[in-house]
C-alpha cells in the first residue's frame, strides 16, 4: 500500500465539524511499512473531510522541508536511525518546543501514532496543556524484543507501553481480538478503527504474464507470494516450511518473496528456491500481489498486517495464522485458511491443499476480493472520525470546539 493508494477528496463528504487535529508520528512515507502507509492513509481522510491537521514527524533525511497542502501543515523535528534500521528515524525528545508550539495554537486534540521518544514528548505535552489525546496501539514492540535476543526487555517495554496508553483518553486497536487481549492485560479505553484497502490499486486485473515469466513461472505453474519485511520477527520459518512440502508435491511452484530487511541473507541461504524481489511499492507491488496464486503470511507480531487486505482486493487465497487482521477478515474454507497459533504443521497443510486444489483456491481467491471490496477507506476515516468527536464531548460536556487548526511555522 502507498499513500496515494488510500483515496480521493472528491469520494468523501466533509464532516459536519471542523476538527484542529495535531498528529504526532516517528514513521511517514516515503519510509515504507505499515504503520507510515496506514497513517498517511488516515491523514489523507482527515483532510478531505475538511479537518485541519497538523503533522509533527522526525525529519527523514538532510534536506528533507516541511510540507504544507490545504488542510495538512508539517512539523519536521530531530530524529536518529533507528539500530539495525537505518532506513527509519526515531524522534527524539521535544516536550518543550511541544508545549510552546501548543500553546501559541492549540490543537481541539492530539493523536499520537507511535510511542517512542518523540511520542512520550507529545503526551507529556498534551498533558501539561490539558489538551484530550488519543493514541495508536500499531506495532508489538514487546513481542519484537524475543527476535533480536533481548527477551529480558519484553515485560518492561509491555509496561511502558501499558502506561503510556493509559495515559490517554482512547487507544486504538484495528481488531476486536486486539481489543481484548488488552483490556485482559490491564488497558483502558480501547477502541477498535479497522483498516482500508484500495481496491482500484489491488485488482486481479493487474496480473502479468511477464512478470510471471521472470519469476520463472510458466502459466499453468502455481505461484505462493509472500510481502513483508525479511526480519527475524516475521517468522520466515514456516514459509520455508510449507514451501518445501509444496515442492515436494509439485517441483514446478514457485515461492516469490516481496520485501527487505535485516533477514535478506539469511533468507536466501536458507531457501536458494525463493524469487528475492526486493522492495515493491505502487503499481509494481499491485502487479506482484495480482500475479500470484496464492498469499502466505506467517507472522506471528503483527497488530494488523495491511499485507493480508491487499492480497485480499488482489484476488489471493491466503494460509495465515488465526491472528490480526486474518482472524478478522478470513473465513476459513471460503475466502482463505487459517492455522492455529501454535501450530506450524497446520499452516503448512493449508498451504499445501491450496497448491494441489487450483480450481478450490481461486474460488476462495474470488471470495477474498468481495471481502476486501467490504473495507473502503471513506467507511474507515468515518470510524476514526468518530472517536475523536467521541472524546472531543466527553472532554467538553457533549461541546466539541471547531475553527481551523493555525500553520506551524
Amino acid at each position: 500500500m502507498t499513500e496515494a493508494d488510500c483515496l480521493t477528496v472528491d469520494e468523501l463528504k466533509p464532516a459536519r465539524r471542523a476538527l484542529r487535529i495535531a498528529v504526532v508520528t516517528e514513521t511517514y512515507p516515503p519510509e515504507v511499512n505499515g504503520v507510515a502507509l496506514t497513517i498517511a492513509c488516515f491523514i489523507r481522510g482527515l483532510v478531505a473531510r475538511q479537518h485541519d491537521v497538523q503533522l509533527i514527524r522526525p525529519r527523514q533525511k538532510a534536506g528533507g522541508n516541511a510540507e504544507g497542502d490545504g488542510g495538512l501543515s508539517e512539523v519536521l523535528m530531530r530524529g536518529l536511525p533507528i539500530p539495525r534500521y537505518p532506513d527509519l528515524r526515531m524522534g527524539m525528545p521535544a516536550k518543550n518546543a511541544l508545549i510552546r508550539m501548543w500553546t501559541r495554537q492549540r490543537p481541539d486534540l492530539v493523536h499520537i501514532v507511535t510511542e517512542g521518544p518523540l511520542g512520550w514528548s507529545a503526551l507529556q505535552a498534551a498533558k501539561r496543556l490539558k489538551l484530550p489525546v488519543t493514541s495508536d496501539f500499531r506495532t508489538n514492540f514487546h513481542a519484537y524484543s524475543r527476535h533480536y535476543g533481548m527477551g529480558w526487555l519484553s515485560k518492561p517495554i509491555f509496561l511502558y507501553l501499558r502506561k503510556f496508553h493509559n495515559r490517554t483518553d482512547c487507544t486504538m486497536v484495528p481488531t476486536m481480538a486486539m481489543k481484548r487481549e488488552l483490556e485482559a492485560a490491564g488497558f483502558q479505553n480501547v477502541a477498535v478503527v479497522a483498516r482500508g484497502v484500495d481496491t482500484r490499486r489491488f485488482d486481479p486485473a493487474k496480473r502479468s504474464e511477464a512478470l510471471r515469466a521472470s519469476w520463472g513461472a510458466q502459466p499453468a505453474d502455481r505461484v505462493a507470494l509472500c510481502v513483508g519485511r525479511l526480519a527475524p520477527e516475521k517468522n520466515l520459518s514456516a514459509i520455508f516450511a510449507a514451501f518445501a512440502a509444496m515442492r515436494a508435491a509439485d517441483a514446478n511452484i514457485r515461492l516469490v518473496l516481496v520485501g527487505d530487511g535485516p533477514a535478506r541473507e539469511d533468507v536466501a541461504r536458507r531457501c536458494p528456491a525463493a524469487y528475492l524481489a526486493g522492495m515493491k511499492t505502487g503499481e509494481d507491488l499491485a502487479a506482484h500481489y495480482a500475479s500470484a496464486d496464492m498469499f502466505l503470511f506467517p507472522s506471528l507480531t503483527e497488530t494488523y498486517g495491511n499485507v493480508t487486505p491487499e492480497a485480499m482486493a488482489s484476488g489471493l487465497p491466503l494460509v495465515a495464522y488465526n491472528y490480526a487482521a486474518a482472524s478478522q477478515l478470513i473465513r476459513h474454507g471460503e475466502n482463505g485458511m487459517l492455522a492455529s497459533l501454535d501450530r506450524s504443521d497446520e499452516f503448512t497443510r493449508h498451504a499445501l491443499w491450496l497448491a494441489t486444489h487450483p480450481d478450490a483456491a481461486r474460488a476462495m481467491g474470488e471470495a477474498a476480493r468481495r471481502t476486501a471490496c467490504e473495507n473502503d477507506w471513506d467507511r474507515i476515516v468515518g470510524q476514526l472520525e468518530r472517536v475523536f468527536e467521541t472524546v472531543l464531548a466527553d472532554q467538553t460536556g457533549g461541546r466539541v470546539r471547531s475553527g481551523p487548526l493555525a500553520l506551524a511555522g
